[in-house]
């Protein structure tokens, strides 16, 4: 059975970036840190435009938080509704 295709807004890693990870000279391992380490950044972002703040000025607790929120949503309002679709 095929995945669902996810939005634009909540896929953290596109086509062209997986393709560009498949082809560099790294390691399983290492593709595998730079997909997290891409999708993670993406994610960063995300939160810090909820904030209002740079990325680098995001504190632990408002990572926190933010993560707190967004399982809140899917627990209450469902998976569709949170920002995260895990």
């Amino acid at each position: 059975m095929d995945a669902p295709l996810q939005q634009p807004s909540t896929q953290f890693l596109s086509l062209e970036e997986s393709t560009q990870v498949d082809g560099a000279l790294l390691s399983s391992a290492e593709k595998f840190l730079t997909r997290l380490t891409i999708s993670s950044l993406k994610l960063l972002k995300h939160i810090a435009a909820d904030y209002g703040v740079a990325v680098e000025d995001l504190t632990t607790q408002q990572l926190i938080s933010w993560f707190e929120k967004d399982a809140k949503i899917r627990r209450e309002e469902g998976i569709e509704a949170s920002y995260l679709k895990w």
